[in-house]
C-alpha cells in the first residue's frame, strides 16, 4: 500500500472511531445505554441501627441505579482495628466508613477524610444537634455525618422494683447501685442484679469503666499527659466495677459487650443495666423486648461528682480519601443520615426506633415523643455530656469516655483487656491497673507526650 493510500486509511479509521464514540456518547446522554454502577464497599457495624439501614438501603439504590451498595459488616472492636489498619495504610479497601466520635477528628486532621462539603439544602445541617455536630468538626468543618448519637443512662426493671419495694433514686451513686444490685440479685429465677459491658475494648468495657473512673474524680492524663491507671480514683472505681459483677453480674460477664446485654435485660435477665441511651428504644418497642412495658431508666450513676458520668458517642458515616468513589459515597452518607431516612424508618418500624440522637427534629416531633417517654431525657443527657470538661480535675484532652488523640486506642485497648482479665478472675484490679499504667507510661514517651 502506498503512503497516500495509508493515509486515507488512517483518516477513515479516524473517522469511523469518532463516529463512533459520538453516537455512544448520544446513547448514554438519552439513557439507552447506561455506564456500570458504581460499587461502594461500605464498612458498618452489626449493631441494630445498622441492620436497620442496610435493610432499608434498596430503596437508594433503586432511586440511584448507578449506585451499588455493598456492605462489609463487623463486630465493633474488629471494625476499629481493620478500619484504622485500612486508612492508616491508604489501602481504600472501602469507599465509607462507620466511625466514632473518636476517629473523626483525629483522621480528619491527619488529612484522611474528605470534607462533607456540598451536601444537598434539603439536608439542613443546621438541624444536627450541636455537640454532635461539633464532635464530627475540626475548624467548624464537618467531617463525617451523624448516623446516630448517644450518651449512656441506667435502665431498670421497674417491676422486680415493686415487688421488693426498692426506690432508684432519682441520680443514683453507684453506691447505691451497688446496693440496689445485691437485693435484686436472684440467679435461681434467672435474674442478676446488674449488666455491665465486660468484653475488652476501648470502646467496648472501657466506655463504661471511664464513665466510673470520672465518677469518682479519676481522669486518664494529667495536664502534664502522665497517665493516671494507678492512681486511688481508679483502683477504687475498678475494684468496685469488678467486685460488683462478680457478685451480681451475669456468667461470663467478661464476653459481654452492648449486643449481649441488649439480649439480656431484653429477655428479662437483668435487674439493672448502665449502657447507652440508644437502646431505649430498642427496650421499649423492640420485637425481641419482653420487658417493654416493665422498663424504667434514670440518670447515669455518679459518685464523688458527677463530671463525665455519662458519656458522648457518635456513630457516623465518613468517605476515607483513598475512597474510589468518593462523591458517590457521600451521596449515600447523606441520604443514610437526612430527614428523609428518619422518616423511612418511622415508617417501617415506627417513631420510637428511628435512629436517635442527631437532628432537633426528631426531638421536636410530636410523633416521636408520644412513643417515647424518654426522649427529652435522652437529648439533655446528650448536650450536656461536656467533652470539653469530662473530668473533676482538669486534663490536656477532650473525650468523656476516651482522649482524642491517636495513642488512646492502644492505651485503652490494653487497659481494656487488663480489666477484662480482672474480671475474668485471672488477676487482681490492682495489678491489672498497675500493668496497664506501665504500658501506657511505656506508649507515652514512645509518643513524646512524656520523657
Amino acid at each position: 500500500m502506498s503512503k497516500l493510500a495509508r493515509t486515507r486509511a488512517s483518516g477513515i479509521t479516524r473517522v469511523r472511531f469518532n463516529l463512533a464514540a459520538a453516537a455512544i456518547s448520544a446513547l448514554f446522554a438519552t439513557g439507552l445505554v447506561q455506564a456500570e454502577p458504581v460499587t461502594l464497599n461500605i464498612a458498618s457495624i452489626n449493631n441494630p441501627d445498622m441492620i436497620e439501614l442496610q435493610k432499608l438501603a434498596p430503596q437508594f439504590e433503586k432511586a440511584n441505579p448507578d449506585i451499588k451498595l455493598r456492605w462489609v459488616t463487623m463486630e465493633e472492636s474488629v471494625l476499629r482495628q481493620r478500619l484504622t489498619t485500612d486508612i492508616a495504610t491508604n489501602s481504600g479497601q472501602f469507599d465509607l466508613m462507620t466511625i466514632g466520635a473518636y476517629e473523626a477528628p483525629i483522621w480528619a486532621k491527619k488529612g484522611w477524610l474528605a470534607p462533607m462539603s456540598g451536601l444537598p439544602a434539603d439536608y439542613d445541617e443546621a438541624d444536627l444537634i450541636k455537640p454532635v455536630r461539633e464532635g464530627l468538626s475540626v475548624d467548624g468543618k464537618l467531617y463525617a455525618l451523624p448516623f446516630y448519637a448517644e450518651s449512656s443512662m441506667t435502665y431498670y426493671r421497674k417491676d422486680l422494683f415493686e415487688q421488693k419495694k426498692l426506690t432508684m433514686p432519682e441520680r443514683p451513686t453507684w453506691d447505691q447501685i451497688g446496693k440496689l444490685a445485691a437485693q435484686l440479685h436472684d440467679p435461681a429465677k434467672g435474674v442478676y442484679g446488674i449488666c455491665l459491658r465486660g468484653r475488652a475494648g476501648w470502646g467496648e468495657n472501657m466506655a463504661i469503666i471511664t464513665t466510673m473512673a470520672n465518677a469518682w474524680g479519676g481522669r486518664w492524663f494529667d495536664e502534664q499527659w502522665q497517665p493516671q491507671l494507678s492512681s486511688p480514683e481508679w483502683k477504687k472505681s475498678v475494684a468496685f466495677y469488678v467486685d460488683l459483677l462478680r457478685k451480681y453480674g451475669p456468667p461470663g460477664a467478661s464476653s459481654n459487650g452492648f449486643n449481649e446485654n441488649l439480649v439480656l435485660f431484653s429477655s428479662g435477665k437483668c435487674g439493672m443495666w448502665v449502657d447507652a441511651t440508644v437502646a431505649a428504644g430498642m427496650l421499649y418497642h423492640g420485637k425481641d423486648s419482653k420487658v417493654s412495658d416493665k422498663t424504667a431508666f434514670a440518670p447515669s450513676p455518679v459518685q464523688a461528682t458527677d463530671k463525665g458520668s455519662h458519656w458522648l458517642w457518635i456513630w457516623s458515616l465518613a468517605v476515607p480519601k483513598s475512597s474510589k468513589s468518593p462523591e458517590a459515597a457521600k451521596k449515600f452518607a447523606a441520604w443514610a443520615t437526612s430527614k428523609e431516612y428518619i422518616n423511612l424508618v418511622a415508617k417501617d418500624s415506627g417513631w420510637a426506633l428511628v435512629p436517635p440522637g442527631t437532628r432537633t427534629s426528631t426531638y421536636a416531633s410530636a410523633e416521636y415523643k408520644k412513643v417515647s417517654p424518654f426522649s427529652d431525657f435522652v437529648l439533655d443527657a446528650i448536650q450536656t455530656a461536656d467533652a470539653n470538661k469530662p473530668t473533676l480535675k482538669p486534663v490536656p484532652y477532650t473525650g468523656v469516655q476516651f482522649a482524642t488523640i491517636p495513642e488512646f486506642q492502644s492505651i485503652g485497648t490494653v487497659t481494656g483487656q487488663a480489666i477484662a482479665g480482672a474480671l475474668a478472675g485471672k488477676t487482681s484490679s490492682d495489678a491489672a491497673l498497675d500493668a496497664a499504667q506501665a504500658q501506657a507510661v511505656r506508649m507515652m514517651r514512645q509518643g513524646r507526650y512524656i520523657k
